[in-house]
């Protein structure tokens, strides 16, 4: 049951609360640990999720660090070419040269070439919004995308990324992964609501993994995005290892979960059955 407090719900499964679900970087004793690198690697996570224009303070916060920290990164990230003043001079934004390193991710990498395909056929087939995501800590990120070739208001780009608890994709790769990795995943989760559909206790969780390990999909009705049902299928790596998952997305305007469980899924199941079997590496490569 969700939490009526303002703090973040309990996770049962370790029965303990974290403020960020990402891996903390514990490099106080590496001597090959660059902490400049690290710092200005934080000022351009910091931003995205809708912030496309940051002032001093705001990337100092986002980012964690300081607000002198901040100003020699963001005017190195300037010198660079990966910032820019904004109009107002006010604050600063991405550079279209920080696309360079999404590039540098996704070009030739060989699961995206031999699902495209399959993910174009499987987009055909449906009508509907297509996806392609892999893990990272105890998210999803969308690295490839085929929108709905109808109307539908709910815009995923490239590089997006998800909770695993709570989407699709991610409670597929989990089904799929050795029981102890993949309840150490959700104990390094924050489980809160994103939407008011949102399952966020871990009991709940863990029996639609278990579920989505005997039927070969998992299903997620709103609990991102409201009006947004999901199923999604795990794709295997050499090795029988999980590497990422591809889903299946639509309104609940132009379907129900039965309708997409009974239509979608089985294709969605085939799709993933038949990236899966060109034997992608585990790792980009």
């Amino acid at each position: 049951m969700a939490s009526k407090t303002k703090r973040p719900p309990e996770n049962r499964l370790s029965g303990k609360t974290r403020r960020d679900a990402r891996p903390a970087v514990a490099a106080t004793h590496d001597p090959l640990f660059n902490d400049s690198a690290q710092k200005a690697l934080a000022v351009l996570e910091a931003f995205g999720r809708g912030r496309r224009i940051l002032k001093l303070t705001e990337a100092a916060e986002f980012a964690s660090i300081s607000r002198a920290s901040a100003q020699r990164c963001i005017h190195t990230l300037e010198v660079l070419g990966y910032l820019r003043r904004d109009r107002r001079g006010t604050g600063w934004a991405l550079t279209p040269r920080a696309l360079g390193f999404a590039h540098a991710y996704l070009s030739g990498y060989r699961l995206i070439e031999q699902a495209t395909r399959h993910l174009v056929d499987l987009n055909r087939a449906t009508g509907e919004s297509v996806s392609l995501s892999e893990p990272d800590a105890t998210d999803m990120v969308f690295v490839a995308r085929f929108p709905s070739h109808k109307r539908f208001l709910i815009n995923m780009s490239v590089g997006a990324r998800l909770p695993m608890y709570c989407t699709a994709s991610g409670r597929a790769y989990l089904s799929v992964l050795p029981t102890a990795e993949a309840r150490e995943l959700l104990r390094r989760s924050v489980l809160r609501p994103l939407t008011a559909n949102t399952i966020i206790d871990a009991g709940r969780i863990v029996a639609l993994i278990e579920s989505a390990c005997h039927s070969g999909y998992a299903c997620s009705d709103q609990e991102c995005f409201r009006g947004d049902l999901t199923v999604a299928a795990p794709v295997i790596g050499e090795g029988g290892h999980p590497i990422g998952a591809i889903n299946v997305s639509a309104p609940s305007s132009r379907w129900t979960l039965e309708e997409m469980r009974a239509k979608l899924a089985p294709l969605v199941v085939e799709t993933a059955r038949a990236i899966s079997s060109g034997s992608v590496p585990q790792a980009h490569g």
